[in-house]
């Protein structure tokens, strides 16, 4: 054997080491960028979209805790967290007359036919009821009953704590502001959902080799 022939142990040492350098050196070279995810300039900082994702991820944040926190609350009454958002939003609807699936599913910003389908299940579990309305039989009335209220009722305390610790950071002013902001931004999420289908119908999807 030749002495300066190395032990087989170093040379599979030697050889991972330069597959791996060669690995690192290969990364390093690539000159990608992470591209832009927004082009308006109201929403770049200095050419960066940093700021818009930071703000996009914290939306997704709030949004998940809050689920979790309707999640809870319709729990303390044996309902789903979905459940628990028709059944109070009835309740609250009703203050102001009549409502109706379409109301309902207007305010709740969600279809017709899975806003049936929901009141349906409240039907079935004894917590709402409908009636026809006299003035136009095609039309139908929903309303809590005397259950329903029992339920909200029994919920109340626990959730006026719970809401008044998760937005105890507003102001009146802030919670104003906020109130209007997001009512903007459901309005250009439901433009941005058709641009996207249709994108989607209409795009040639990019061909990977």
């Amino acid at each position: 054997m030749p002495s300066d022939s190395a032990p087989k142990g170093a040379k599979k040492v030697s050889r991972k080491t330069g597959a791996v350098s060669k690995t690192k050196a290969a990364v390093a070279d690539v000159p990608y960028r992470a591209p832009l995810t927004i082009s308006r300039p109201e929403l770049l900082v200095h050419g960066s979209d940093r700021d818009f994702r930071r703000l996009v991820h914290n939306l997704f944040a709030f949004g998940s805790r809050h689920e979790a926190m309707r999640a809870g609350h319709g729990a303390r009454i044996g309902l789903t967290g979905i459940e628990y958002t028709f059944l109070v939003s009835v309740r609250h609807l009703e203050d102001d007359g009549d409502v109706s699936v379409k109301l309902l599913a207007d305010h709740l910003h969600l279809s017709g036919p899975f806003s049936t389908t929901m009141i349906g299940k409240l039907i079935r579990k004894g917590l709402i009821a409908k009636d026809v309305d006299p003035a136009d039989r095609r039309r139908v009335r929903l309303k809590v009953t005397r259950k329903g209220h029992e339920l909200l009722a029994t919920l109340a305390p626990a959730q006026r704590q719970v809401n008044d610790v998760q937005f105890s950071c507003l102001s009146a002013k802030d919670f104003q502001y906020l109130l209007q902001l997001l009512e903007k931004l459901i309005d250009c999420g439901d433009q941005a959902l058709a641009l996207q289908s249709y994108l989607a119908m209409n795009d040639t999807p990019p061909v990977h080799e």
